[in-house]
């Protein structure tokens, strides 16, 4: 065991040079399109990279297709990871907070790096960032049927009203829309669903712009939050948040990835953005 730790910790020391630049302006999302890695070679390899627990977590789903939709996930946040950090995938340490929420626990090797993660049918999210709390939520809007009734559990008001006004065709979209949204921020602030869901909401000024309107008793500030909203193919919305921590324009740069196999930038759709217009798309 020694042995092998060491043997990993030479190859990490190696690969200084070659570790990927995350600024503090710079938001990174990584999308994997799990349900096209099917090949048992790669799926067996990423196997190998989860720890005790995360295998035992993996057998515990029913379905074949569930229990590959998780291991690609955990492969994606351990390579990913290691792009940014001198650390073997098979050495992050991860826990939840009180609320659920996952952060690496080996900190001390990854200067300030977090990082969210979301799937859905189709497509895994990993978004990280430097220094900032971050929050992403990716849902396929096509394959699930949603009423006003569901709505009204999850949504507030005030957009429930908004989806009310929308025809019926159009009411599924809307309410993933403000779903992503809502989640994104959920998962920035780390708190789940402690936070309730009808004492904030998103209005869209609009076509493209967003406003974020949050009960007092939330003890938060509008403005130390900044939205994107994407949509990186015809079934899937993108919700990511960020905190603001200086007046510096933040960036997003998109990677399509099938973890240790390949990778390139993408320029997925940008839908809705906060407004703070020096803010950029990158590919």
């Amino acid at each position: 065991m020694h042995v092998e730790r060491s043997h990993r910790e030479a190859a990490a020391a190696g690969k200084k040079d070659s570790i990927l630049p995350l600024t503090s302006g710079e938001i990174h999302l990584w999308l994997a399109f799990w349900e096209a890695i099917s090949e048992e070679r790669l799926l067996v390899a990423y196997r190998e990279l989860l720890n005790a627990r995360e295998r035992e977590e993996e057998s515990r789903f029913y379905f074949a297709k569930d229990r590959r939709g998780y291991l690609v996930t955990r492969a994606l946040m351990r390579t990913v990871l290691s792009r940014y950090a001198c650390v073997d995938p098979k050495d992050w340490v991860f826990s939840t907070n009180p609320f659920g929420r996952p952060h690496i626990v080996n900190a001390e090797a990854t200067d300030g790096l977090s990082f969210s993660v979301s799937h859905t049918q189709g497509l895994i999210v990993l978004g990280v960032s430097k220094g900032r709390p971050l929050g992403v939520d990716v849902e396929n809007f096509a394959t699930r049927d949603i009423s006003i009734d569901i709505a009204e559990h999850c949504l507030a008001p005030q957009e429930v009203a908004a989806l009310r006004e929308a025809s019926d065709h159009q009411q599924q979209y809307s309410f993933f829309e403000y779903w992503t949204l809502k989640e994104s921020y959920i998962k920035a602030r780390g708190m789940g669903f402690s936070l309730p869901l009808d004492r904030f909401c998103f209005h869209f000024v609009d076509d493209h712009a967003l406003d974020l309107v949050l009960g007092s008793e939330l003890g938060d500030d509008p403005s130390r939050w900044q939205f994107w909203q994407l949509q990186p193919t015809p079934q899937h919305l993108l919700a990511v948040c960020a905190e603001r921590l200086n007046p510096q324009p933040l960036r997003l740069l998109v990677r399509e990835i099938i973890p240790t196999v390949s990778e390139r930038m993408l320029a997925p759709k940008l839908l809705r953005t906060s407004e703070m217009p020096e803010e950029e798309l990158h590919s």
